[in-house]
């Protein structure tokens, strides 16, 4: 199956790469691994701002990292041409607003990972990941992920 089969039995449609909120690009390519910048959780268009651990729960932060993985792919896209070109999801590197005593990070981030796993399969999806809690991320959302592919 296809990664574009397995999307669309998810009923999942990828959006088109976000216009940068700042001074940067949305990925850049140096030899076969591609760099995605830190892209930040939507809900219906629209910043998902929120705090885990104080008025976002585990539960909702996992479908927020979802959305993000959802985007990421995206600007993947965008950025191969073609997802069946990527050999691996090597990195994903997270960020979690949440408050001092919040420490479910690596449960808001099994969103992402574990969408990335079947889009892409046991092998390729599998990847390396840091998830982390911070106090803040631009504009007041409630995750943030970045992510490193190699292609061939």
């Amino acid at each position: 199956m296809s990664v574009y089969d397995t999307l669309k039995s998810l009923n999942i449609e990828l959006p088109p790469v976000a216009v940068p909120a700042a001074a940067y690009v949305p990925f850049v390519q140096t030899g076969n691994l591609v760099f995605l910048s830190g892209h930040i959780a939507k809900k219906d268009g629209k910043v998902w701002a929120g705090q885990l651990g104080k008025n976002i729960s585990t539960a909702e932060g996992q479908q927020a990292a979802r959305a993000v993985a959802i985007d990421l792919m995206g600007t993947l896209h965008a950025a191969v041409g073609d997802l069946n070109k990527v050999k691996r999801i090597v990195k994903v590197m997270s960020l979690v607003n949440s408050t001092g005593d919040f420490t479910e990070q690596h449960l808001v981030t099994n969103g992402c990972s574990e969408l990335l796993g079947q889009v892409f399969g046991p092998q390729a999806g599998a990847h390396a990941r840091s998830a982390f809690g911070v106090a803040q991320i631009p504009m007041g959302a409630c995750v943030e992920i970045e992510l490193i592919a190699e292609i061939g």
